[in-house]
């Protein structure tokens, strides 16, 4: 695992090695092993590379980056991790190619420069990578198809430069720092910024399963390699032959087998353990193919039982025979480490859980330099509450209007609202049911996955402006799942999730926390075959009567603990909610001041005032959009004044 960085010059400009190092050195948690720089002088044009590593397979000097080959005409610069490396290894060779490391850098170097794009398809595993050869005097930058690494660029007429993260790629050339407001509207509304933007006018995130070729003369606009759609509707084919039962053991086998080849590394390796149905089934089969006791890790709150899962966590490790690591966080521990983490995000984030996912990576990395992780069944396998409430909604409007508007709605408008206990917690889920009463599946869903409530937009001088934001995303929604089902489909509503939140939210934070501590976390659940197959099958095997991921349940009883198979899903997460009317009350206030908002032309700091007011006293929660806040005013705080 690593960080790269680069930049490409259209015209006779030198590329500076200085500022290549400094944008590594920037990013130089994601890879503490080695930095190295590589630079090509071509005239009319350059290029250079530069990366810091993490060294995972072959931690020899031979494996170092940038890595080059055929006499320096090609280079790579590589962050992620290659699953397929053996077949490609024995094809390359077939092909003529010598290897001089056991390292999976040098693989995907010699994929590129034998197959050029064609080899982007080829690669199955979690990377994003920039190669260029010297002999036809082009190359590309690409990220892997789920989106499970970063890679951002800022393209301009003289040049292309790109990094790993916006604090390398603000040290780079044509990085125009110009505050994006649409996205800072995406911010609060979902508590993300979603590819193909980011903070910035002049960034961009590449999406997953693109690519973007440069030649000497330019850049071309990016544009995808990889066709999700067609992986799908080949897995569905395939699943048409199939009853429910064999669909079971179908799955099993290819979760089995993803965890099988995740699990090739030359450093010490681990599983991350919440006590979810997830993180059980990786856990589960990793100690099935070790030889040793799997280490595996759990983080738990001591203070706050609804948000703590530690003893399932404990059941799941004694019952596979694991090396159990556990950490149960008290209430100051937690807001301890809220510096940390906001000072090291180079651009908003807004999902509360990269605190705990952080605190879990740093327990990890005391003893493991890699750890798989349950991350994208929830998506594949219809593991949210929003999936189940469509069919909660159809419920709720087939009781009688006067029973709803006479005697639930007074209700609800009375009770309390917080994530705090489970009564208040379901309220708050109720009136988040009501938002969206018409519309499409897409359109509900959307609805229901915004932290931006209906009462909280007095925080914006023009909500207007929130429409245009909502009807944007929305309209990708509807592009990004056309290829799979109707609007009207659920199945349309999880390929949206897997394409967009998953990469732009979930993702995100696990490469941000884990990264953060120079820890590689792999992902069993988004290999290609285990998610295509998720997405192919029907959306009644998911969500059933009430029942999520009710295909994974069935697949898992007799093989997990029932305890863990038939609990309540609880989210990974710290009640921040929680601690904003207590101990982190004063912080917010001195972070989320009228000056810093008002920094944000389009923010009402009295609208800030009043939501804040309502959540203290719990007329309703706010948490998830507050933390938002909270985030975009500490990054606006510590960032410098955008340049032109």
């Amino acid at each position: 695992m690593c960080g790269i960085a680069g930049i490409v010059h259209f015209d006779a400009a030198p590329v500076d090695a200085e500022r290549l190092r400094a944008a590594v050195q920037a990013l130089r948690h994601r890879g503490p092993d080695h930095l190295g720089v590589w630079i090509q002088r071509d005239a009319p044009g350059a290029v250079g590379f530069a990366a810091v590593r993490l060294a995972v397979q072959d931690p020899r000097p031979q494996a170092d980056q940038p890595l080059t080959a055929l006499e320096g005409k090609v280079a790579i610069a590589y962050n992620g991790e290659l699953y397929n490396g053996d077949e490609l290894r024995w094809q390359l060779q077939d092909a003529g190619w010598v290897f001089h490391s056991t390292g999976d850098t040098e693989i995907a170097l010699a994929a590129c420069a034998t197959w050029g794009e064609a080899a982007l398809a080829r690669l199955e595993g979690m990377w994003a990578l920039a190669f260029f050869d010297a002999r036809r005097g082009e190359g590309f930058i690409a990220r892997d198809p789920v989106g499970i690494k970063p890679l951002l660029y800022a393209a301009h007429p003289q040049g292309l430069c790109f990094a790993s993260e916006l604090s390398g790629l603000e040290k780079l050339a044509f990085c125009d720092r110009r505050l994006d407001p649409s996205s800072v509207l995406h911010h609060l509304l979902l508590g993300y910024i979603a590819a193909p933007s980011t903070i910035y006018e002049g960034a961009r995130r590449l999406p997953p399963g693109y690519l973007l070729a440069f030649t000497r003369n330019g850049a071309a606009a990016p544009r995808a390699f990889f066709n999700l759609a067609r992986q799908v509707q080949d897995a569905r084919a395939e699943l048409s032959s199939m009853s429910y039962g064999e669909a079971l053991t179908n799955l099993r086998e290819r979760i089995a087998r993803s965890v099988v080849r995740q699990r090739v590394s030359d450093v010490p390796l681990g599983c991350f353990l919440s006590g979810g149905v997830d993180s059980s089934i990786v856990a589960t089969h990793l100690a099935e193919a070790s030889s040793r006791p799997v280490e595996t890790f759990s983080i738990g709150q001591a203070e706050h039982a609804m948000f703590d899962e530690s003893n399932y966590a404990r059941l799941v490790a004694g019952r596979i025979g694991a090396a159990h690591h556990e950490w149960r966080l008290t209430q100051r521990e937690v807001i301890d480490a809220i510096p940390a983490v906001l000072d090291h995000l180079s651009e908003p984030f807004g999902d509360s859980s990269i605190i705990p996912t952080t605190l879990v990576s740093r327990l990890a990395r005391r003893h493991v330099t890699v750890a798989l992780s349950g991350d994208g069944a929830d998506e594949l396998f219809g593991g949210y509450w929003r999936y189940t409430a469509h069919a909660a909604l159809r419920s709720y409007q087939r009781i009688p209007a006067v029973l709803r508007n006479g005697l639930l709605l007074p209700l609800l408008r009375r009770a309390g609202s917080a994530k705090s206990s489970p009564g208040a917690n379901r309220a708050r889920q109720f009136r988040k049911l009501l938002r969206a009463g018409g519309g499409d599946a897409l359109a509900r869903h959307l609805a229901w996955a915004r932290i931006l409530s209906p009462e909280a937009e007095r925080i914006l001088r023009e909500p207007q402006a929130l429409r245009h934001a909502e009807q944007a995303v929305l309209s990708t929604a509807r592009q990004l799942s056309q290829p799979f089902a109707p609007p009207d489909d659920m199945d349309s509503v999880l390929a949206f999730d897997v394409q967009y939140g998953l990469p732009g939210d979930m993702l995100h934070k696990v490469d941000l926390a884990s990264m953060s501590c120079s820890l590689e976390v792999r992902v069993p659940f988004l290999d290609p075959q285990v998610a295509a197959m998720g997405l192919a099958m029907p959306f009644a095997w998911k969500v059933d009567r009430g029942l999520r991921k009710r295909i994974l349940v069935d697949a898992y009883r007799g093989i997990l603990p029932d305890a863990v198979l038939d609990r309540p899903k609880q989210g990974f997460e710290v009640p921040f909610g929680e601690y904003l009317r207590g101990p982190l009350r004063n912080l917010f206030g001195d972070v989320v001041t009228a000056k810093a908002v008002e920094s944000f032309a389009f923010l009402r700091f009295e609208g800030i005032e009043q939501i804040l007011q309502d959540h203290l006293n719990r007329r309703s929660e706010h948490g998830d959009l507050l933390f938002a806040l909270l985030s975009l005013c500490w990054w606006s705080r510590r960032t410098p004044a955008p340049c032109t």
